[in-house]
């Protein structure tokens, strides 16, 4: 079997954009967050995420700060480019940009709203990566593109070595046992941030986590357990830690705004959201900070065998 273009380990956190209250981007912070992040041990940074509220920016705004992701991090950890976008063009341009920043690999979804076949999705895909040329991890996040990633699609695909990876964030758990079972040399990667435990016991070697911007030691601290010790026990104990955390993210229905504010406890201020979406009220923030505060206690007497 062809080995992968690329090998996809460990935290990969999908950084948030920080803006000003005037809506206009905060590099200065963005700045912070990446060298917090990269000191903090992640193993790679996602820049044009949804996390990253791609959706709200232009193609020229998303280029810049990856250009910008890239100068800071100055080769100290991966760099991969998110090219999500409704339109193909926009994914094309995307996709030349970050081979001409020099990332280390492209984010690839599928497009929001069209509904293409797995067929119709499979061209536009291998569309992208040809004007990439890069590495990729693949998105299936139907729940935000309305597209399930399919049998078809992946064979397709499957046709260039790029497509090594696979951010998997459906909730599927029959989708998780396909790709661990039928797609071994599409690398296996958690996208759904309460089923992580599932996907480190089903192979998965990494875990794309928009909770790791802000308690990124607690993240690693999962993977490090479940991964590289192989020990499920302790990792059911952080994992039951997080499970709180987990529940106000993936079911609040607030995941950006939540993120967003964990980051601001951590120093850099990063709760300015763009529109539709609004800042947490007070109550909402209380819950962050109650949450994060008792599983960082919880996991730290975890893992020093307390």
């Amino acid at each position: 079997m062809t080995p992968p273009a690329f090998t996809f380990e460990g935290i990969y956190s999908p950084i948030v954009t920080p803006f000003h209250k005037s809506g206009e981007i905060d590099f200065d912070t963005l700045g912070e967050i990446i060298e917090f992040l990269i000191e903090q041990g992640v193993h790679g940074l996602i820049t044009g995420g949804s996390t990253g509220e791609n959706y709200a920016q232009t193609v020229a705004e998303r280029l810049e700060v990856a250009k910008f992701a890239h100068q800071i991090i100055k080769g100290h950890t991966p760099l991969v480019v998110g090219t999500g976008a409704m339109l193909t063009p926009d994914s094309l341009a995307l996709a030349s940009g970050a081979r001409e920043l020099g990332a280390d690999a492209i984010l690839l979804a599928s497009p929001p709203y069209a509904l293409p076949t797995d067929r119709e999705n499979a061209l536009n895909a291998l569309a992208i990566d040809k004007a990439a040329n890069l590495p990729i991890m693949l998105y299936n996040y139907p729940g935000r593109t309305a597209t399930m990633m399919g049998e078809e699609f992946l064979d397709r695909v499957g046709r260039s070595s790029n497509f090594c990876g696979i951010k998997e964030s459906s909730g599927d758990i029959n989708q998780l046992h396909l790709l661990a079972r039928d797609y071994p040399h599409i690398q296996l990667g958690c996208g759904m941030d309460d089923q992580a435990l599932e996907f480190f016991a089903w192979g998965a070697r990494f875990w794309v986590c928009g909770g790791s911007n802000f308690l990124p030691a607690e993240h690693i601290a999962l993977y490090e357990a479940c991964v590289l010790q192989g020990d499920f026990n302790k990792g059911r104990r952080i994992m039951a830690a997080m499970m709180p955390l987990m529940r106000l993210l993936e079911q609040g229905g607030k995941f950006v705004q939540t993120i967003k504010y964990g980051v601001t406890l951590q120093g850099m201020h990063a709760s300015n959201v763009r529109a539709p979406l609004k800042s947490l009220n007070k109550d909402d923030k209380r819950s962050v900070e109650q949450i994060s505060q008792v599983l960082k206690t919880t996991i730290k007497n975890i893992i020093s065998g307390d």
